[in-house]
């Protein structure tokens, strides 16, 4: 209950309890390997790269394709692989930082 209100100082008289958070670990049932998760996005980065070759070849031999949907492809394709680039990257120098550990 609000006893009084000024515009620098608001006053009540219980003070207000944050509610406690139930945090569960729901995702315990839909757990996936590492390898399975590497193997589905490179599948995923393959499926880009082959619907790009498909839709260059199509503008190409002169069917009816957007050029800005080849292009689009096209991008999506290049940004999917320069990603899994960069990730592999970050995986093989922090596996070599782990190397030069000393234990």
């Amino acid at each position: 209950m609000i006893n009084s209100i000024s515009p620098f100082q608001v006053t009540t008289t219980q003070p207000v309890q944050p509610k406690a958070i139930n945090i569960t670990n729901s995702k315990t049932e839909n757990k996936t390997s590492f390898a399975e998760t590497l193997k589905q996005s490179i599948n995923e980065i393959n499926k880009a790269q082959l619907e790009s070759d498909k839709m260059t070849e199509a503008l190409a031999s002169g069917k009816n394709v957007e050029l800005h949907d080849v292009m689009i492809a096209s991008q999506k394709s290049s940004i999917t692989l320069l990603t899994a680039i960069e990730v592999r990257n970050k995986a093989i120098e922090a596996y070599q930082e782990m190397m030069r550990m000393q234990v």
